[in-house]
């Protein structure tokens, strides 16, 4: 298992080089650390779950539409890395329930999943879900905040993912709902400290602003 991780890590690698849009390596790495974190704690599997988390963004819409339904990226690479099509399948269904899809969210039916969802929006929380919502946000050439624009709460899957609101709006859209959304008590915890750190992130935010 540990030659299959150190090569999803490589290929992970390779998928990702450039990446500026906080969709990168450094960001996989540190789902895959939370992930294995939490699994280790609920008694997850960790070859599941350590596969997961490294592919899990490899076929991701927004780095990857034309793979994206199919997971045609990290298959492939599970397939030629020996995995039996059982495992494959139990990856596939993890990483396809892990994405935040507004009120079309689900919650994952399986302990893997619930730990790999966590790692994942974990990271989209605290100080560095700041820096990452900015680097997309300006990847994608958004506005920083508009306060004419007013975030919308309540989005489809559909209307989440066409979205192009801007950057403070998505703390409100996504990121700070995500605490109330976590699977395990570990997670909680640490989307709590995370959470408040935005809450003041923001205060501060306006206050310059001059609102």
């Amino acid at each position: 298992m540990e030659e299959k991780i150190l090569a999803a890590i490589e290929f992970a690698c390779g998928v990702f080089a450039g990446d500026c849009t906080g969709h990168d390596l450094a960001h996989t790495l540190r789902v895959y650390r939370m992930a294995r974190e939490l699994a280790e704690k609920e008694g997850a599997d960790l070859g599941l779950v350590s596969l997961a988390a490294l592919l899990h963004d490899v076929d991701d819409v927004k780095v990857s539409p034309e793979t994206s339904e199919g997971l045609d990226r990290a298959v492939g690479f599970l397939r030629a890395a020996g995995e039996t099509e059982e495992r494959i399948s139990a990856i596939r269904k993890i990483i396809h329930q892990v994405s935040f899809l507004g009120e079309d969210s689900v919650t994952p039916d399986t302990l893997e999943g619930k730990c790999v969802q966590d790692a994942d929006r974990l990271d989209a929380l605290g100080a560095v879900g700041i820096a990452r919502a900015f680097a997309y946000g300006g990847a994608h050439h958004r506005a920083m905040y508009d306060p004419s624009i007013p975030p919308k709460e309540h989005m489809s899957r559909e209307e989440y993912r066409s979205s192009r609101s801007t950057t403070v709006n998505h703390f409100y859209e996504k990121l700070l709902k995500l605490e109330g959304l976590m699977n395990t008590d570990t997670a909680r915890r640490i989307a709590g400290q995370r959470t408040r750190y935005m809450r003041e992130f923001l205060e501060e935010f306006f206050r310059e602003w001059g609102e």
